[in-house]
């Protein structure tokens, strides 16, 4: 995304024959493309039908000014660097998902507006990270206690070592307040229009992972099938997901398979249960 005020500010330019596009790969590097527009028509970035909508959703998009396009631009960095970014050997924030973002300029060389479509989320660092790493930055900045109110609704603690999967490596970065950066976040989401059910939603749905990651199990008497190790953060986990706790673990120990023509419910052991567990994680 801090691409997009480099694209700003260096690749204004006037062009009479149409839009001016520069696209901006996962390598950084501008590639300029052209591109015939005709006003506001279904293809208008700003058109209704356009991805550049998905940026805030505005209900009104032929009346956003230039400025309000570039904060709208500008602002979706706070929420993507929460949610995609980490802190690896090498870099205290590092993006581990690919983007790429499309800026589109009108004739006067003004933002008009943009795309940004992402893929290659590095999942695995939901459940696991490397010594001296550490998980994606929005599980510490809810558990940084800068607003008890989401501390409460999601169930959590603030201490990260109480949740396995994000203590693995550091919980903290020198230099960083998580605090700060959830604050940033949150205003990102307000500007970006996300409305409070959608942002609570996604705050519930990240930290309820930390509890499907709490979940233990363990071998039935005289069985090799797995059963469930207590449920307390499985109905923490449920309830934050919105799904009844009791068929969630049902279907984790004994999920129904297709043989056939016909379904049957097949036992799995702790650790086929603890892998399921582990790629639905990575899934959510």
């Amino acid at each position: 995304m801090r691409y997009i005020a480099c694209a700003s500010s260096e690749t204004r330019r006037t062009r009479s024959s149409g839009q001016e596009r520069w696209t901006i790969g996962p390598d950084g590097r501008k590639r300029r493309r052209r591109k015939k527009v005709s006003g506001g028509g279904a293809d208008s970035p700003l058109s209704p039908s356009s991805p550049a909508r998905g940026l805030g959703e505005p209900s009104s998009p032929s009346q956003l000014s230039v400025s309000q396009v570039e904060e709208y631009m500008l602002q979706a960095s706070p929420v993507l660097e929460a949610f995609g970014n980490a802190k690896t050997l090498r870099n205290d924030n590092s993006s581990r998902f690919g983007k790429w973002i499309n800026v589109h300029f009108d004739r006067k060389g003004t933002i008009a507006g943009a795309e940004i479509k992402t893929y290659l989320l590095e999942k695995a660092r939901v459940i696991h990270q490397t010594a001296g790493e550490r998980n994606y930055h929005i599980f510490y900045q809810v558990l940084s206690g800068r607003k008890p109110e989401l501390i409460e609704r999601c169930l959590v603690v603030q201490d990260p070592y109480q949740y396995g999967n994000i203590c693995m490596g550091e919980v903290t970065i020198k230099g960083l307040d998580d605090g700060e950066e959830l604050e940033a976040t949150q205003e990102s989401f307000e500007v970006l229009e996300f409305s409070p059910e959608i942002i609570d939603g996604i705050y519930k749905i990240s930290m309820a992972i930390l509890h499907f990651q709490c979940m233990s199990f363990k071998k039935k008497q005289r069985e090799e099938q797995g059963e469930p190790d207590g449920t307390e953060a499985a109905d923490k986990c449920a309830y934050l997901f919105g799904l009844n706790s009791a068929d969630m673990l049902k279907y984790l120990c004994s999920p129904r398979v297709k043989v056939g023509s016909e379904y049957v419910t097949k036992g799995q052991t702790p650790n086929q249960i603890l892998y399921a567990r582990g790629a639905l994680a990575k899934a959510i």
